[in-house]
């Protein structure tokens, strides 16, 4: 089962070396590491069920669209070297 309540013990320190990791990168850079994360947490993760109800929510079909407006979504957030200076 999926876990959407927020687990990560230190998130800020998280976020920080997330966007630390993309400074100084084109976006294909960008997306390229992404990817790799994102396959590197699906190996640790392991459960096929596990991994598609998260890219059903990642991709926002797992929810109907009427009880979108009340569940809380994850935002993604824009890398800072798309960001125009």
């Amino acid at each position: 089962m999926l876990n959407t309540q927020p687990n990560l013990q230190a998130c800020d320190d998280f976020y920080e070396a997330l966007i630390a990791a993309h400074q100084g990168l084109s976006t294909p850079e960008s997306h390229a590491i992404n990817a790799r994360l994102v396959l590197l947490l699906a190996n640790h993760i392991g459960d096929q069920a596990t991994l598609q109800h998260a890219l059903q929510l990642a991709r926002g079909s797992a929810v109907p669209t009427a009880d979108r407006r009340t569940t809380p979504a994850i935002t993604p957030v824009v890398p800072t070297h798309a960001v125009a200076a």
